[in-house]
């Protein structure tokens, strides 16, 4: 499921999936009331003992008239005092994607492996205690907007109630809100966390929250998020998105002779914002310049040269994904480029394949988030469980003008107003989709607003979905930890 960099959409673009997405459901199909759940994770530090809840939040027109029902999992702490304690609100990407991906895989009290080499689709979703989870320092609530997990739209204006940017942005602050006061939560710092396309929703929830709900945020966590997609458009003509993914190509080829840092690519940080970029400028037709840039990206990143320069010196993600692996008949995953699978098609000029990392995840994940609502929660739906729904993605809109959308002013916004608001922008090194250049040359644009450490970009080893490796997901904590002022030994 790959982001092609001509259209705006982060963690939904390339499904496989064809059928219509509501085939299967009943027409009138009522969600079932609260299912609640006593269980406990063991940590480093402690046992936790805690609530789980699910239930649907429902959305109305202003004559009462129901829109939507969304579904929010909730896991609170016992023996806390719950009105004063941290309350994070969760989001995946997509837009269509469901929450699963961040309850299941680093956020949550239970997780289990997915998304790293050697999964596969066929590998049963074994949960064991998750001892980086947030649970820790905070009550955690996952919300799947309407299309995703088991939360639909009812009637027939979906689209144009909510599968758009400004629509997503009002119904899910709405739903933040409700639950709030709902639980009784209104006196809890609210923090926001927010995966892919869910961490560029982030910052334009917390402005909504903040100018029209009466709910201030006190910190934001976009996770492999796309910031701006202005930056990401033009390929054709734009030297910026070259620059901006070539560091991740370099990560991807230096990891695989050992682990990595940030200073490792310091070199190719530093020619892709110089002599690259000033050569991207000149174009194909300066023979200097492509030659320069063919020889050096080669350098960079160990590519056959030949390779290299039949690219004119910019090598595009998937033709990189299909030739790092391609004397082993593998292609690597545009989300991790570390991660492999065989190439269906290996003798091909061109080939279409499944994702190793997100198509690879589907199913396993699929099968626990039913698994975990109807057997752990007693919350069984005769419907089809969401993860990925395309038809979300393809049905999205992205808002009128020549402008692109992006949540860099809202997040100016919001800092401006707030002094006390922190915020964390994570990134994968090997993640190709979503490459952490990116964000770091918006977040360069973000005034001081009194202290440039209260917006932070962290890097880590591993792609989109960092946090499914061990590592990096305890690194990740730590990180998180500092933002929610809470000392790394709790």
């Amino acid at each position: 499921m790959a982001i092609l960099r001509h259209l705006p959409a982060i963690f939904a673009v390339c499904f496989t999936l064809a059928t219509p997405a509501f085939a299967d459901d009943p027409p009138s199909n009522a969600l079932p009331g609260p299912g609640t759940a006593k269980r406990s994770t063991v940590t480093p530090q402690d046992t936790l003992t805690y609530t789980v809840g699910v239930e649907a939040v429902p959305l109305a027109d202003p004559e009462g008239k129901k829109l939507a029902d969304i579904v929010a999992t909730t896991y609170a702490m016992d023996r806390v005092e719950a009105t004063k304690r941290p309350i994070t609100y969760v989001f995946n990407g997509g837009p269509g994607a469901a929450s699963a991906w961040l309850n299941f895989g680093g956020l949550g009290p239970k997780r289990f492996v997915f998304g790293n080499q050697g999964s596969a689709p066929s590998d049963l979703p074994k949960f064991e205690d998750n001892p980086d989870t947030w649970l820790a320092f905070t009550d955690l609530v996952f919300v799947d907007p309407p299309g995703t997990g088991y939360s639909r739209a009812v009637g027939a204006d979906a689209e144009r109630n909510f599968y758009s940017v400004e629509g997503d942005v009002d119904a899910l602050s709405r739903v933040i809100a409700k639950h709030l006061a709902a639980k009784g939560r209104l006196g809890s710092p609210v923090y926001l966390a927010g995966e892919s396309y869910g961490g560029f929703r982030a910052p334009r929830i917390a402005q909504k929250l903040q100018s029209r709900d009466g709910v201030g945020v006190a910190g934001i966590v976009s996770i492999s998020p796309v910031l701006d997609f202005g930056i990401r458009q033009d390929e054709d003509i734009s030297p910026i998105p070259w620059m901006n993914g070539l560091p991740s190509l370099v990560a991807t080829m230096r990891e695989r002779a050992g682990p990595i840092t940030r200073a490792d690519l310091a070199d190719a940080e530093a020619y892709a914002t110089g002599s690259y970029f000033a050569d991207l400028m000149k174009g194909p037709r300066d023979k200097a310049a492509v030659d320069r840039m063919s020889a050096e990206v080669a350098r960079l990143t160990g590519l056959d040269p030949a390779f290299v320069r039949r690219l004119g010196g910019r090598v595009d993600i998937r033709s990189f994904s299909r030739e790092i692996g391609r004397n082993e008949g593998k292609v690597g995953s545009l989300y991790d480029a570390n991660v492999t699978a065989f190439d269906p098609d290996p003798s091909a000029a061109r080939s279409d394949f499944d994702d190793p990392v997100l198509d690879g995840a589907q199913a396993p994940l699929t099968r626990a988030a039913v698994d975990f609502y109807g057997r752990e929660l007693n919350w069984k739906i005769d419907r089809r469980y969401e993860l990925i729904n395309g038809d979300v993605n393809r049905k999205w809109r992205w808002g009128e003008g020549q402008g692109a959308p992006e949540a860099i002013s809202s997040l100016k916004a919001v800092l401006a107003l707030d002094p006390k608001v922190k915020v964390i922008v994570a990134h994968g090194a090997t993640d190709l989709v979503t490459p952490y250049m990116e964000s770091k040359m918006a977040l360069d644009q973000i005034p001081a607003f009194g202290d440039p450490e209260r917006v932070r970009l962290k890097i880590y080893p591993g792609g989109h979905m960092f946090y499914t490796r061990e590592g990096s997901r305890a690194a990740f904590l730590k990180d998180v930890k500092a933002l929610y002022g809470v000392s790394a030994e709790e």
